[in-house]
């Protein structure tokens, strides 16, 4: 259904522009960071685990927390970084690509490899590096 001409005309609808969804401060790197030190933690103790009844359990928790992982990022990813953030830092969207994946089924969804767990935190790292250089401009 159309508005007639003469509402439709004088109808104005303000620009609004807002760096996030919400007001800042909803928002942090760390939230990714304490499920990848999980990671890491689960992958260090299977190491150390023959029972099979234990690694079961391990695995579902270290799946559980990868996607938790990639969770954090992509929201950081899509509704926290914006494109003037992109263009002054180039590498961000290579660090998010790289991190999630790293979370991913090649990473530490799909292994128990402790030197991934570490690659892995070491991204979101960088990530928050950035992100903490992004609130204080």
């Amino acid at each position: 259904m159309r508005l007639p001409r003469f509402i439709s005309e004088r109808l104005t609808v303000p620009t609004v522009h807002a760096h996030c969804d919400l007001p800042c401060g909803v928002y942090d790197p760390a939230q990714a960071r304490i499920e990848a030190e999980s990671l890491k933690a689960i992958c260090e103790k299977v190491a150390d685990n023959d029972d099979a009844d234990f690694r079961v359990r391990a695995t579902i928790i270290k799946e559980q927390r990868s996607e938790l992982v990639k969770h954090h990022l992509w929201v950081l990813w899509t509704d926290y970084f914006k494109p003037p953030h992109f263009e002054k830092y180039p590498n961000l969207h290579t660090l998010f690509n790289e991190a999630t994946k790293l979370a991913g089924a090649a990473g530490t969804k799909g292994s128990f490899d402790v030197a991934q767990a570490d690659e892995l935190l070491a991204k979101i790292d960088e990530i928050a590096t950035i992100f903490t250089e992004t609130k204080q401009g």
